[in-house]
C-alpha cells in the first residue's frame, strides 16, 4: 500500500481535491463527500451535499439511513447522490470491490470536472443552484 493509499484502499492522490473520504465501513463500504466545506447551509444547502457510495450490495435506502440496509448481493455498487432523493440514474454494479472503487474514483473526477449532467436528474429545475454548482465543479458556461 502506498503512502497516499489508506487502509480503505483509496489512493488519495487520485481523488480530486474537492472529494473527501466521509466514512468507511469494516465491510469495505466507503462514502465520499464533495466539498463539505461549502455545503454548510450558508454557502450551499447542507442536504444537497453530493456523495458517492461504494457498497457491498445495492443500497435500498437514502443517504443518512442505516448503511447496513442493503439487498443481498455479492456484487459491489456505486451510487452518486446529489440530494437524498436525487441520484445518478445509471446502475453501477461490479463483481469486485477493486473494480467498483476504480469507477468511484473516476466518477468523482468526472463530477469535479463538471462532466456529470446533474440538471437532468432533477424533476424540478433549480437554475440558481445549478449556476452556483457549475461554478464550483468547473462546468463551462455556454454564454
Amino acid at each position: 500500500m502506498s503512502d497516499s493509499e489508506a487502509e480503505d484502499g483509496v489512493d488519495r492522490s487520485r481523488l480530486p481535491d474537492g472529494w473527501t473520504v466521509w466514512s468507511r465501513g469494516e465491510d469495505g463500504r466507503l462514502v465520499l463527500a464533495y466539498r463539505p466545506d461549502v455545503f454548510n447551509a450558508e454557502d450551499f444547502p447542507a442536504p444537497c451535499l453530493p456523495t458517492l457510495y461504494l457498497t457491498h450490495g445495492k443500497r435500498t435506502r437514502r443517504p443518512g439511513v442505516n448503511p447496513a440496509d442493503t439487498a443481498d448481493s455479492a456484487d459491489w455498487f456505486v451510487t452518486l447522490y446529489l440530494e437524498p432523493d436525487v441520484s445518478l440514474n445509471e446502475t453501477l454494479r461490479f463483481p469486485t470491490r477493486d473494480a467498483a472503487l476504480e469507477r468511484t474514483v473516476d466518477l468523482a473526477r468526472e463530477f469535479d470536472a463538471g462532466e456529470i449532467d446533474y440538471r437532468g436528474l432533477y424533476q424540478v429545475p433549480r437554475e440558481t443552484y445549478f449556476e452556483r454548482l457549475d461554478e464550483l465543479t468547473g462546468e463551462e458556461s455556454d454564454d
